[in-house]
């Protein structure tokens, strides 16, 4: 994973993608499902967020997690222990060269990864070669051209691109959801099969508004202020409005798209 994370490594970051995880479990990850005695890496674990709910669902599959930030595998690692899971080693390293193990692996698992990687195209191929013949390879990535809300609001989509644009500045690709289907075909990937996990919120779904909305989505492009700000992509006052229009969607509607990815590895 690159090191221009653009969400930052800040606590609130950390508590955010804890909070995303627990409200998309059984619409992301109902079919994470590996065979009984796998061995599966999961490449850009992060702060363990996903790795909690995937390992816990597979507990006769053994992780071994990888990510290039020692600070995020210790609150992976940390995050593991609290809910007692063992089935899950840890590693730091780069998605770009992790080395071979001495047997290759089962499956490969991605989760919110690709987007931030300058060429996914290059750390999918790594991966796989990592992964045996007709083993998994699985990706999960937003798309934040999905993004729908009522009511309608300039400054608020404003706030929503300047994320994308930021991300794009640091070689990631925050509509990379749409990508997923010619990423894995371009690799060699073959079965593959992508599927659209849709979010919807609104009054009547009071724990998606406040799960998903405000803490998940709204959270995720307030962590971009400062950024947006010190590069002037919008002035305080624009991005204040922006954020609150954003807001509005909270008593309106809101709605967002998730893409899953599963394939299998070339065979011999």
């Amino acid at each position: 994973m690159t090191s221009d994370y653009v969400h930052g490594y800040a606590g609130f970051e950390n508590q955010r993608l804890y909070d995303q995880s627990q409200i998309l479990a059984d619409l992301i990850h109902s079919d994470s499902v590996f065979a009984p005695g796998s061995r599966v890496l999961e490449v850009g674990c992060g702060v363990g967020a996903q790795t909690c709910i995937v390992a816990r669902r597979n507990p006769q599959v053994h992780f071994t997690c990888v990510d290039v930030s020692a600070a995020s595998l210790q609150a992976a690692q940390a995050a593991t222990r609290r809910a007692g899971i063992t089935n899950v080693n840890f590693e730091i390293g780069d998605a770009r060269n992790f080395p071979r193990p001495a047997q290759p692996f089962d499956a490969a698992l991605f989760c919110f990864v690709l987007e931030h990687i300058p060429e996914p195209e290059f750390v999918l191929e790594h991966t796989i070669s990592l992964v045996r013949p007709g083993g998994i390879l699985m990706a999960i990535e937003g798309d934040h051209g999905f993004t729908f809300f009522y009511p309608p609001s300039r400054l608020a989509w404003r706030t929503i691109q300047c994320l994308i644009d930021l991300q794009a500045a640091r070689g990631g690709d925050a509509l990379i959801g749409r990508r997923l289907h010619s990423l894995f075909v371009g690799v060699g990937v073959t079965g593959v099969h992508v599927e659209p996990r849709v979010v919807y919120a609104d009054p009547s779904r009071p724990d998606w508004v406040e799960w998903f909305t405000e803490r998940t989505y709204i959270a995720m492009v307030e962590g971009a202020r400062e950024l947006s700000l010190a590069e002037g992509m919008m002035t305080q006052s624009e991005w204040e409005a922006g954020i609150t229009d954003l807001r509005k969607a909270k008593q309106g509607s809101f709605s967002y798209t998730f893409f899953k990815a599963i394939g299998r590895t070339r065979g011999p």
